[in-house]
């Protein structure tokens, strides 16, 4: 992180340390059996899983049975409190369950779930560094069929309305998105950026303060009509996220079933119930299959995140998924194969193995 002037005063700017790729594991869990379930440990991000938790989950989970996936989360998170971990680190194993079970019934896991759309539609998450690069890349995006689009502003309050402005005259009655996550607004800023964006039509308004400023977000929930978009720092734990949505702290809410769909759907659910939604932040597990099984079932989703350039979906090519989810004119499809429908180049993944734990 470096300091850097922010309008009036300063901030902390992320700044990229290394240029080594993130180590991805992998998890397999295997039944008597022979039926294997499979998927990433996090995302893009989170991607790797602690030695010391992994053997811990050995020892929790080895003899039980695998579709009994409610004994099972409600034994591992109640194991976290004692090992002093995150909350959500079995996530990946549960996602494992999950795939094993569609392999069982021999159904995608959307149709295992209840398939409430046969697609959903992806919003593009557009080049934020300077306008004019913004506008040519939300351009590209919507001649390749994207029918919304989300922008990642960082600079003063002021300036990210003037660019908000912008892109609203630009691109008409498209639904647009405000990501604040990487610009520290105060709430004054923040309700002055509301405001401005209720006056642009703009969809939603998120991570427009940090978390763990309930109060703030209570009363910033309070004082604008647009809905506000939370939490995603600390959504690892999906009670807490469902405290957020009761307290009005928050209108909407941020999820990703990196921390396992048995939690996620439990706190779709739990949004249905405040009459609102759950909005997925990409791409979820085995490089995007994940989520888009998951938006293509429930309900009270509205879209897919997607990111160009493939730092979210194609790399999983890069260690031999043959078929990560890449959206066409705009919407993302669930594969048609059991399970997650994950389909592997095994040799090639083999090779690219750099370790077995």
């Amino acid at each position: 992180m470096v300091e850097v002037p922010y309008g009036r005063r300063r901030r902390w700017q992320q700044q990229k340390y290394s240029n080594q790729p993130d180590v991805i594991h992998v998890l397999h869990v295997l039944t008597d059996e022979g039926i294997e379930g499979m998927c990433t440990v996090g995302d893009a991000r989170y991607t790797s899983m602690r030695a010391r938790d992994l053997e811990h989950l050995r020892a929790l989970v080895i003899g039980e049975d695998p579709l009994h996936r409610e004994r099972l989360d409600s034994k591992l998170r109640a194991a976290t409190r004692h090992m002093f971990t995150l909350p959500g680190w079995h996530g990946a194993f549960d996602n494992c369950l999950w795939d094993i079970a569609g392999k069982v019934a021999q159904l995608p896991i959307c149709d295992l779930i209840g398939r409430a759309r046969s697609s959903c539609p992806a919003y593009y998450n557009f080049d934020s560094s300077r306008i004019e690069h913004a506008l040519d890349d939300a351009r590209k995006a919507v001649a390749m069929g994207f029918t919304a689009l989300k922008d990642h502003w960082s600079s003063t309050a002021e300036e990210n309305v003037s660019n908000a402005r912008a892109v609203r005259h630009t691109f008409g009655d498209t639904p647009l998105f405000h990501d604040a996550a990487s610009a520290p607004y105060t709430y004054e800023e923040a309700l002055y950026v509301g405001h401005a964006l209720q006056e642009l039509r703009f969809e939603w308004f998120e991570e427009p303060l940090p978390d763990r400023n309930i109060d703030q977000l209570q009363a910033l929930c309070s004082a604008l009509d647009i809905p506000i978009l939370a939490p995603e720092t600390l959504m690892h734990e999906w009670e807490l996220s469902a405290l957020w949505l009761r307290l009005g702290a928050t209108d909407l809410l941020r999820a990703n079933a990196r921390h396992g769909t048995t939690a996620t759907l439990k706190l779709a659910h739990c949004a249905q119930m405040q009459d609102s939604t759950i909005e997925l932040n990409g791409p979820g597990g085995l490089f995007g299959l994940v989520h888009v099984h998951l938006v293509c079932a429930i309900g009270n989703t509205r879209y897919y995140e997607y990111f160009p350039g493939g730092t979210r979906d194609e790399i999983g090519r890069e260690i031999g998924l043959l078929n990560p989810p890449l959206p066409a004119n705009g919407c993302v499809h669930p594969p048609e194969g059991s399970g997650w429908g994950a389909e592997w180049d095994r040799d090639y993944f083999e090779k690219k193995r750099i370790a077995l734990l």
